[in-house]
């Protein structure tokens, strides 16, 4: 017998039974393990072992490790975990008496999908993003399946970008009046719709003007020239015109002036000499009057041109300024908050004549009102002594 054991042929059933019986149970160990339970966090889990119905009693262990939640063993074999926290995710495996693995599962805990933060940004005529925030944390993979329509219009799919969640709708129907978002988010425990509606000319939004460029202008102190782009998210095109807003004021002031224009570029006529100059300038759909002013641009700081040792130039143009277009509203006392255009030349002569002039006129007037005093009481005094003058006459006039 021990030969016939230790034969070649023997052995190598031997081998082969070793072999596949090892393979089927590790089949057996990854097929089960592939199978996923979800459960909510802070609730009762129920774990199953398999479903063979034969009442056994049975052991439980999380991740190979006999240590579990908190838990109780119902007399199925069922494992019955108390108030789940995240600390009880794990791979789930039962085992009979003998030790042989019965099944396994893997148990991810979270909570079910709750209503999307939404917001819609509209940077042209052709074109919306749809970005969400969760308003409940789920701790748990989900799927998301977002559509977009007009009024009486059919759903069309919103092309999703589930990384950086948002999505993208081209060339919406702009000319329907209210349109509808639909998300929705599914998860392992459930899923839930959220509907947004919104008005696409009131959320129109460009993006800020690009390559903005300040410059001085040679030989006048108090010009500077603006230019920029049109944004490159914005159709080339005469149907849908911007119009701009250029603001300045100079640096350390609480005052901005502002200039409007249709063109590229703009030039400021009233910089304050010798002062560094803050400039931005955003835009708005010149036709929508719904629409939203673009973000500012970033803020650029030039100071205007400087005379070393010529004196002031004239007010005419070089010839070479000729070209720059004026805008059609660049009077300076347009300002944000209060028309105000901080240290025009004479202001302190002119304050100190206004001072001087309202100085005289209080003495005027004191001195006018001590006349008028001193006059009265004259009249006063002169109206007794007439009385006292003809009581006197009287009593001479009288018999004795």
């Amino acid at each position: 017998m021990p030969g016939l054991l230790s034969s070649p042929v023997c052995l190598t059933v031997i081998w082969f039974l070793s072999w596949s019986l090892h393979l089927s149970c590790a089949q057996v160990w990854t097929y089960e393990v592939s199978a996923v339970q979800y459960g909510r966090l802070e609730s009762n889990v129920t774990l199953a072992c398999g479903k063979s119905q034969i009442r056994t009693p049975v052991v439980w262990h999380l991740n190979h490790s006999s240590a579990l939640p908190w838990h109780r063993v119902a007399s199925d074999g069922t494992l019955v975990l108390l108030h789940v926290e995240h600390t009880a995710q794990g791979v789930y495996s039962c085992y009979d008496n003998q030790g042989l693995l019965l099944h396994s599962v893997k148990l991810r805990l979270g909570h079910p999908p709750g209503l999307l933060s939404v917001s819609c940004q509209v940077p042209n005529h052709t074109h919306v993003r749809c970005s969400w925030v969760e308003s409940v944390k789920t701790f748990l993979p989900a799927q998301y399946n977002a559509s977009f329509r007009g009024n009486g219009q059919e759903w069309r799919p919103c092309v999703l970008d589930v990384a950086r969640k948002h999505c993208d709708v081209d060339h919406p129907a702009f000319w329907q009046t209210i349109h509808t978002l639909r998300i929705t988010e599914t998860n392992g425990l459930g899923s839930e719709t959220t509907y947004v509606r919104f008005r696409l000319h009131e959320l129109l939004k460009p993006d800020p003007p690009e390559s903005v460029l300040v410059k001085d202008l040679e030989g006048y102190p108090k010009r500077l020239i603006v230019s920029w782009e049109i944004p490159s998210s914005w159709p080339l095109h005469d149907a849908f015109p911007l119009i701009f807003q250029i603001r300045y004021r100079p640096q350390g002031s609480a005052y901005w002036s502002e200039v409007y224009s249709e063109e590229s570029p703009v030039v400021i006529f009233d910089a304050l000499a010798g002062y560094v100059h803050q400039v931005q300038i955003r835009a708005r759909d010149e036709v929508n009057a719904e629409s939203q002013w673009s973000e500012w641009s970033p803020l650029l700081l030039v100071r205007p041109w400087e005379a070393y040792s010529t004196p002031d130039p004239t007010e005419d143009l070089p010839p070479d300024a000729t070209d720059y277009f004026f805008p059609f509203n660049a009077k300076p006392e347009n300002a944000t908050e209060k028309s105000h255009n901080p240290e025009l030349e004479g202001d302190g002569n002119l304050g100190l004549v206004i001072l001087l002039v309202l100085f005289s006129v209080v003495i005027l007037i004191t001195v006018l009102s001590l006349i008028y005093v001193v006059w009265v009481r004259q009249q006063r005094r002169d109206h007794v002594t007439k009385q006292e003058l003809t009581s006197m006459v009287k009593m001479k006039s009288m018999p004795i």
